[in-house]
């Protein structure tokens, strides 16, 4: 007997794929000999693969899929053989004049289950809404936190605990102001010498300088830097370190996911529905909604109940 083939569309941020594995969990723990193939943007895919979470991938960005977004257009042989393969498909995309559902209606998907991808205020944490319509077939998430199994990296030094901070995140708007980063950073150094610091920085964080504008303020003071790593070396890179300090990011989302005890900085996002469900995570919310609120005495007391807290990995 074949195994069944299950089919996961999700396009989005990298956060919003992480808030999407435990659903993807619930598919695998749910069907036995399950063959669990995602379609999806580059990165998101090499961390699916990274992370075994599937067989195979496959680029949302080929050529092809752009003709199922429009209505009754001829499709390649190929692409109907592709999507006819899978017993189930789950589907995240946006899709607001139903042509993406209308084709694979029109291909003869066996069963195909559109999924929101909208996360709605007050109808639970992101994790449950995303994984909510697999209800419709006998599927009930039990636990929220994603988990990613990716082995800690050999090439990180570990002869002292690594505290790795990113300073970023896909708003400004969710961003804690750069030069209490700078502060922050140059103060944990001072006082916790047997810490070492690892700057996380990306394309976001070099276009709107703040990679620049840190690594000239921790001049002086030793750090490692990881700057525009692909996503599964970043991960094996945090699977390996001892803590974590940052924003409500992609970034947050993924150290929460390899296990790492983190500190999330909140303002303007609700962390009832957006903060990592994972133990070992804090999160330091600023009232107001305004990041700029938030005071460098707060983070630091909080930062430094992390440290003295002492090396240590969760993943239950």
């Amino acid at each position: 007997m074949a195994a069944p083939r299950v089919l996961v569309i999700r396009g989005g941020a990298i956060g919003d794929f992480i808030l999407t594995l435990p659903a993807i969990q619930l598919l695998r723990e749910s069907i036995p000999g399950i063959q669990l193939e995602i379609l999806g943007y580059k990165p998101i895919l090499d961390l699916a693969l990274a992370g075994g979470l599937a067989e195979a991938t496959r680029h949302l960005e080929h050529v092809s899929m752009a003709k199922l977004f429009v209505p009754n257009v001829p499709l390649d042989e190929a692409l109907l053989q592709y999507f006819r393969g899978f017993n189930l498909v789950v589907s995240y995309l946006y899709d607001p004049d139903g042509y993406f559902r209308g084709n694979m209606e029109r291909i003869g998907v066996k069963t195909f289950l559109e999924a929101s991808h909208r996360v709605v205020p007050g109808e639970g944490h992101a994790a449950e809404q995303l994984a909510r319509p697999l209800e419709r077939l006998a599927m009930y998430l039990e636990d929220p936190a994603p988990r990613l199994d990716l082995a800690p990296s050999v090439t990180v030094p570990q002869d002292r605990p690594i505290l790795a901070m990113h300073p970023g995140s896909g708003s400004t708007k969710k961003n804690w102001p750069l030069d209490r980063w700078i502060a922050t950073g140059r103060e944990l150094s001072s006082r916790f010498p047997r810490w070492r610091l690892a700057l996380v920085t990306g394309e976001a964080e070099l276009e709107r300088g703040t990679t620049a504008a840190i690594l000239r303020g921790w001049q002086g003071i030793d750090f490692l830097h990881w700057d525009q790593l692909p996503l599964p070396e970043l991960g094996h890179r945090l699977a390996a370190s001892a803590a974590f300090l940052g924003h409500d990011s992609g970034i947050g989302h993924l150290a929460a996911a390899v296990g790492v005890r983190s500190l999330l900085l909140f303002g303007p996002t609700d962390p009832a529905i957006w903060a990592p469900r994972n133990a070992g995570v804090r999160i330091l919310l600023e009232e107001t909604g305004d990041l700029a609120e938030l005071s460098a005495a707060r983070v630091w007391e909080e930062s430094a109940t992390l440290l003295a807290d002492g090396p240590q990995k969760t993943h239950s």
